[in-house]
């Protein structure tokens, strides 16, 4: 079978670019952002621009569940590797990932109030969000919620890392913070809490209750994207409801 190579081939109503303005960005498949960037496609079978996106795809991902992981890491060699990409099309596609991820670590800054998970995120982007590593870390606020600093607590290995509450709170007396929050990431990109996750952040609302120093949120950050278990768990209702 032999398909189109121009996106301009495809009916108006199926070409990324014109879905993007009709739809937005998160409305597109990973391999029609990738095809807008690409432009032409080629390869085997001479395949369309989203079939290429979808065949580099389908290659990088041959070795591991989510292609996504591999592709914010991928070299220029592991790209031009692929039939159909040569240095203009993959120093393309690195260039938007670098970018993505420079958008992501622009940090907020200081005295910024923070009253949104996702300027908790922000802050600590560039500290967890593609680190090949477990690591926990805290935002420090005052009274107001104004972002004072942020501290990387513990490093740990790629599955796992350690934190415990004592080192967490003595940071946050430390930098004279009266309001913290508290994330770690999972290099797998996986946002589920696990079930040391949920145990460790009842063992902080507990220290927070018993030191007066309330604990607002426990982030968990992953592959471009995060998760608040404030807003997905029950366990801050739990807590005030023992208060």
């Amino acid at each position: 079978m032999t398909y189109s190579l121009r996106v301009a081939d495809l009916p108006s109503s199926e070409r990324p670019r014109e879905r993007l303005l009709s739809h937005g960005s998160k409305s597109l498949s990973t391999a029609e952002l990738i095809a807008i960037l690409l432009g032409t496609g080629q390869g085997p079978g001479k395949l369309s621009a989203v079939g290429l996106g979808q065949h580099i795809l389908q290659e990088l991902g041959q070795y591991q569940r989510d292609a996504l992981t591999v592709l914010r890491d991928v070299s220029a060699h592991e790209l031009m590797r692929i039939p159909g990409i040569g240095p203009a099309k993959a120093t393309t596609i690195l260039a938007a990932i670098e970018l993505g991820k420079r958008v992501f670590q622009s940090r907020p800054p200081e005295q910024t109030i923070v009253d949104d998970p996702a300027v908790a995120a922000a802050a600590l982007s560039h500290d967890l969000m593609w680190q090949p590593q477990e690591r926990f870390a805290v935002v420090l606020l005052d009274v107001k919620h104004r972002l004072l600093g942020t501290q990387v607590i513990t490093i740990g290995t790629a599955t796992e890392t350690l934190a415990h509450p004592r080192d967490i709170f003595r940071e946050v007396i430390r930098q004279g913070a009266t309001r913290l929050i508290v994330a770690h990431n999972h290099p797998s990109g996986n946002l589920e809490p696990s079930v040391e996750d949920i145990t460790l952040t009842r063992q902080l609302l507990s220290g927070a209750q018993l030191l007066g120093i309330p604990l607002l949120d426990h982030l968990i950050l992953g592959n471009g994207d995060f998760c608040s278990l404030r807003q997905t768990t029950s366990l801050w209702r739990e807590f005030s409801q023992e208060a």
